[in-house]
C-alpha cells in the first residue's frame, strides 16, 4: 500500500477531517478571546484571524501543499500555544487577584488585632499583595513572566549582602508568601454572629477560611499551587 504524498489529491474524508479540526480550532479562539479580551473590535480581530489561519490550513491541504497529517499537526501546534497562553494569562490574573485579597487581610489583621500583629503578619501581608498585584498587572501589560517586585527586589539585594543569589532569594519570597497565606486563612477570627459588650471569649472564634466565600478559597488555593510550582522549579536551578 503506497503512503500518500503531498501532491495526491485528498478524499472528501480527509479533507473533512482536516475541516472539523479547523473549526474546532476556530471554536476554541473564541472560547479563549471571550474569556481573555473584553474589547469587542480586538476579540473580533482575534477571532477573524484565527479563522483566517485554520482556513488557510485546509485550503493549503485541499490543493495538496500539505498532506493531511501535516494540517492536522499544524491545527494541534496552534490550539496547544493558544492554551498555553490562555493559561499563563489566568496564572498572571490570579496573581492580581491574590495580591488585592492579600492586601485586604493585611489591612484587616491590623484592624482586629488594633496594630499588636500588625507588624508581624499584617504589614507583611499588604507588602507581599501589593508586589503580586505589581509583578501580575506588569506581566499582563507587558507580555512578561519575570518583572521584579521591589519588595522581591528587596529580598534579592539582601540575600546578595549575604553571598546568596537570586535563586535562594526567590525561594525565600515564595515560602513567606506561602507562610502568610496558610496563616491568613487558619487564623482565629470572631464569628460573624459574636457580640460582647467586654472581652470576647475562645468559643467566639472561628478559623478564617470558614468566612470566607469559595472564590477566595480558590484564588488563595490556585495562588499557592503557582508558588510551590515556582518554588520547585528554583529548586532544580
Amino acid at each position: 500500500m503506497k503512503s500518500k504524498n503531498k501532491n495526491q489529491t485528498p478524499s472528501f474524508y480527509d479533507l473533512w477531517v482536516v475541516s472539523q479540526a479547523a473549526a474546532k480550532l476556530t471554536n476554541h479562539a473564541c472560547a479563549i478571546s471571550a474569556r481573555h479580551l473584553q474589547d469587542g473590535v480586538n476579540r473580533s480581530i482575534f477571532n477573524r484571524e484565527v479563522a483566517y489561519y485554520a482556513r488557510s490550513i485546509v485550503r493549503d491541504v485541499e490543493q495538496g501543499k500539505k498532506t493531511v497529517a501535516e494540517g492536522l499537526i499544524e491545527i494541534k501546534k496552534e490550539q496547544s500555544s493558544l492554551m498555553s497562553q490562555s493559561i499563563e494569562i489566568g496564572r498572571k490574573g490570579i496573581g492580581v487577584v491574590a495580591g488585592a485579597l492579600q492586601i485586604a487581610t493585611g489591612a484587616g489583621i491590623c484592624y482586629a488585632s488594633v496594630g499588636t500583629l500588625c507588624l508581624i503578619a499584617g504589614v507583611p501581608l499588604m507588602a507581599h499583595g501589593a508586589n503580586n498585584v505589581y509583578e501580575g498587572g506588569r506581566n499582563l501589560m507587558t507580555g512578561q513572566s519575570d518583572t521584579v517586585g521591589p519588595v522581591r527586589g528587596a529580598y534579592q539585594s539582601a540575600a546578595s549582602a549575604m553571598g546568596h543569589g537570586d535563586r535562594e532569594a526567590n525561594m525565600a519570597y515564595g515560602s513567606v508568601d506561602i507562610g502568610l497565606s496558610v496563616y491568613s486563612v487558619v487564623r482565629h477570627v470572631l464569628k460573624p454572629d459574636a457580640w460582647r459588650l467586654f472581652r470576647y471569649l475562645d468559643s467566639d472564634r472561628i478559623r478564617a477560611y470558614k468566612t470566607m466565600i469559595p472564590a477566595s478559597l480558590a484564588a488563595e488555593a490556585g495562588t499557592d499551587a503557582i508558588t510551590l510550582k515556582q518554588l520547585h522549579q528554583e529548586s532544580k536551578r
